[in-house]
C-alpha cells in the first residue's frame, strides 16, 4: 500500500508512466524531476544562508519549466492536477527510470 491507497507503488508508477509516453516528455521529466527534488532541501539552507536564494529558486523554476514543456509534447495535463499524490509518484518514477525499471 502506497500513498494511503490500496494501490502499490508499482501500480502508481505504471499509471504515471502511461501519461508519460512521448520521448521528449520523458526526457524533460528525467531532467526536471531531480532539479525540483534537489531544490527542496536547498530551501532549508536559506535559513542559515539567505544570500543563496537564487540557487534553489532557479532549480525549482527550471525544473517546472522542463515538466510543463514535456507535457506540451505529450499533449496531456500533468497527473498531479488530477491527484496531488502524483507529485510524489513522479519522484518514484524517476528513481525507477534511473534503475532501468520504468
Amino acid at each position: 500500500m502506497a500513498l494511503m491507497s490500496t494501490r502499490s507503488w508499482n501500480e502508481w508508477i505504471g499509471e504515471y508512466a502511461q501519461s508519460h509516453q512521448h520521448p521528449t516528455n520523458r526526457l524533460c521529466h528525467t531532467i526536471g524531476i531531480p532539479l525540483i527534488a534537489l531544490s527542496l532541501p536547498l530551501f532549508l539552507v536559506l535559513l542559515v544562508a539567505p544570500h543563496l536564494w537564487p540557487l534553489p529558486v532557479g532549480l525549482f523554476v527550471v525544473g517546472w519549466i522542463f515538466q510543463f514543456v514535456g507535457h506540451a509534447y505529450e499533449r496531456k495535463p500533468p497527473e498531479f492536477l488530477r491527484d496531488p499524490r502524483f507529485l510524489f509518484v513522479g519522484l518514484r518514477w524517476w528513481m525507477a527510470k534511473m534503475r532501468g525499471q520504468a
